[in-house]
Order: C-alpha cells, then sequence, then structure tokens
C-alpha cells in the first residue's frame, strides 16, 4: 500500500480566512451534518469562477495520529479519484491548528434519510441510484487508467449521498486502502479492523483482512436497505438487523413480507428477482464467492432495463384506457396513483 506525500495536494490549499468567510466562522447554524472527523459546515465557495455551494468537514481538535493519516487519505484519494458518482473535492485548509475538508455540497444529503419514503424514492430511482453507485465501486477497484485500486472499507447509506436530481455520490475514502492495480485481487492484513455495525463484512472481522468483496458484502446491505425501505439497523427492534432477516426471506422466499407494500406494488417481478439475488449473493459468507463488482452492474442495469420497459408498457394500458374511459372519471382517478410511480 502506497503512502501518502502531502506535499502532493500544495494545489489545493484553502487559506483559513477563505473557508471563515464560506461558513460565517463556523456558525452554528451552517452546521448540516457530521462525519468521523467532525462537524460538517455549509457554504458558499468561488471554485474555478463559479459561486458554489460547499461543505466544509472541520476536524475535532482533540484528535490523534489516526486521525490525521485519515484526513491526508481523504484528500489523497479525491484528489485522485474522478468519477460523476464520487464526491468532488474543492480543496482543504492545513493551517492555524485546524485540518478542514471541503467538498461541494451535494443538496439531498445521505441516502439513509429517505430508505423508508417509498413515494419519494420510487422503485425507478433505487435502481438507478444502486446503477451509479456500482459504477463508482468499478470505477475505484477496476479501472485501467491508474496504476493503484481502492478498497473504500466504508459503504453504508450515510456515506451514500445525494445530489438535486438524486444522483449518487459516494463519499468518506478516510478509512480506504491504495493497493498496486496488480494485487487487486489479494487479501491485505489490517493493524485496526474498522467495524461499521450493520455493513462490515464478517470475514473481515474474523481474519482482519481487508479485500474488495468486503466492499461487495457492505454494498449488498445498502442493495437490501434500497429494497426493504429501511436501514441496516433499527434499535430495540426484535429483527435489529437487517443482514440476517433479509438473507432468511429471501431463503424462504418470503422477501415481499418485508418490503415496502407502495414499493413492492411498483416492481417488474423479474427486475426484483435480478435485483433481490444480487443483493443475496453480495452476502455470501464465503468472501471470494461474491460476485465482483463489474459482474453486478451488469445484473443492475439489467433489472433497470426490464424496469423502464415494465413502466412502457403500464403508460401505454394507461393511455390505451383513458382515450377509451376518458368518460368515466372515476376510471381516471383510479389510475393516478400508479402513474405517479412512474414519474
Amino acid at each position: 500500500m502506497s503512502s501518502v506525500n502531502h506535499d502532493d495536494f500544495a494545489h489545493l490549499k484553502i487559506p483559513i480566512e477563505n473557508v471563515l468567510s464560506a461558513t460565517n466562522n463556523f456558525d452554528e447554524a451552517n452546521i448540516n451534518g457530521y462525519c468521523g472527523f467532525g462537524n460538517h459546515y455549509k457554504g458558499e465557495f468561488m471554485w474555478s469562477g463559479e459561486l458554489i455551494n460547499i461543505s466544509a468537514c472541520r476536524l475535532n481538535k482533540k484528535r490523534d495520529a489516526e486521525k490525521e493519516q485519515e484526513f491526508w487519505m481523504e484528500i489523497s484519494m479525491l484528489s485522485s479519484l474522478k468519477h460523476k458518482n464520487l464526491v468532488s473535492l474543492v480543496g482543504f485548509c492545513d493551517e492555524n491548528g485546524e485540518k478542514i475538508i471541503i467538498i461541494k455540497l451535494e443538496i439531498n444529503g445521505s441516502l439513509c434519510n429517505y430508505l423508508s419514503y417509498s413515494m419519494f424514492l420510487t422503485w425507478v430511482q433505487r435502481l438507478k441510484i444502486c446503477v451509479g453507485l456500482a459504477h463508482s465501486l468499478s470505477y475505484i477497484h477496476y479501472d485501467e487508467h491508474r496504476y493503484f485500486s481502492v478498497i473504500h472499507r466504508n459503504i453504508d447509506s450515510e456515506t451514500i449521498l445525494l445530489n438535486d436530481n438524486w444522483e449518487p455520490k459516494l463519499s468518506e475514502f478516510r478509512l480506504s486502502m491504495k493497493i498496486e492495480a496488480s494485487q487487486r485481487h489479494h487479501s491485505f492484513r489490517v493493524d485496526k479492523v474498522w467495524d461499521r455495525e450493520g455493513y462490515t463484512d464478517p470475514t473481515y472481522l474474523e481474519t482482519k483482512s481487508a479485500h474488495h468483496k468486503s466492499d461487495m458484502y457492505s454494498f449488498g446491505i445498502v442493495l437490501f436497505e434500497l429494497l426493504c425501505g429501511r436501514e441496516s439497523i433499527i434499535a430495540n427492534d426484535t429483527n435489529k438487523y437487517l443482514a440476517p432477516v433479509a438473507i432468511t426471506h429471501y431463503g424462504e422466499k418470503k422477501l415481499h413480507e418485508i418490503i415496502d407494500r407502495d414499493l413492492w406494488k411498483q416492481m417488474d417481478s423479474q427486475s426484483f428477482h435480478i435485483f433481490a439475488e444480487t443483493a443475496y449473493d453480495c452476502l455470501n459468507e464465503e468472501r471470494m464467492q461474491r460476485p465482483n463488482i463489474n459482474d453486478i452492474v451488469t445484473r443492475l442495469e439489467k433489472a433497470l432495463e426490464l424496469q423502464l420497459e415494465h413502466q412502457k408498457v403500464v403508460r401505454r394500458f394507461f393511455f390505451f384506457h383513458l382515450s377509451i374511459q376518458s368518460k368515466r372519471p372515476y376510471f381516471l382517478c383510479s389510475l393516478i396513483p400508479h402513474l405517479l410511480y412512474m414519474i
């Protein structure tokens, strides 16, 4: 694994006065979230001649060498990785005892805030989010134009942000591992195991070895979150953890019992089966039996294609009956809820 050379990022330095101006001196009214580093502050910033909305992550003053290392790893990753489904780094501040990472603000925040809203995030939108995320992971794992590959190690519905078009942006690369591209199929022993409860690969926890297939496990949990419309952990619930519940219900062919009814009504059966099988395969106990991300991209794109074709058929049905039933308003009213799912 390669080390981080701080001098490589000098061009990304932003003076502290610019950050203070953008965030109104870190006004508490501008706090819009919290991450493993500290508070996120929203603000406005001139970037490449354009006024943009930013999110400035300010490291806690009480920090250790480990947090310092994570700070530079985040900068290293975001400065070298460029993809439409990754967050965009604006720059960083390392001045007057402050360490701050500035990224473009994704206006709709974290995916976890919308999981249970089936009318808000339709099945098609969820499929598009999953396809976008799969492409971002394919990029960090397998992009042929880079000499290195990345194991993310922090995939969950909080680190997945949504822009104003509900497109996903993967964030939080502070725990990532940069490895030689030729070693992307290897396991890597880690000194300290990072456990994101409800998302972390059990094999990673047991063996203390990281692998790209560990990212697949975490991604599989996110897929089930989107499918079932709930977070991976529900406190004080009999079925607190989603993973065992989803695995059991899939094996018993009863997944529909834990899916939001309104979301279930939107699904094309073939699209659902491909998606559910993909999520289930990602949680395989045998790490090396999990699909790689490029296989997942193919499957999810097929699930989206089938769902979009299904909706075309429903639209044709809707407008055909609308044309012959136009004198029966109650019929139109009964179809409106179904049409809303297709918007």
